[in-house]
């Protein structure tokens, strides 16, 4: 029986995002913007879901107020989802 001996220890934070995005043009440009600043995150949009969801995926942690800040100067709604 092989076993591996390698154990993944980076751990991944991801933080849900509520939106009011309703087009894809305008969640496209959210994204590009969002990568410019934040280089490091993977980021995308559920517009099929209800919440209009922002999905910010990074392994060096992730900048809420940053993205809550950038939603507020551009007239977005962008709320933290607990969970």
């Amino acid at each position: 029986m092989k076993v591996n001996t390698q154990i993944n220890t980076t751990s991944t934070a991801v933080e849900i995002f509520k939106t009011n995005v309703t087009h894809n043009q305008l969640a496209n440009k959210i994204v590009a913007d969002l990568k410019h600043l934040y280089p490091e995150y993977r980021i995308n949009f559920d517009l099929e879901d209800c919440d209009k969801v922002l999905r910010i995926e990074s392994y060096t942690g992730i900048d809420i107020l940053g993205i809550l800040n950038y939603g507020s100067l551009n007239s977005l709604e962008i709320n933290l989802i607990d969970y």
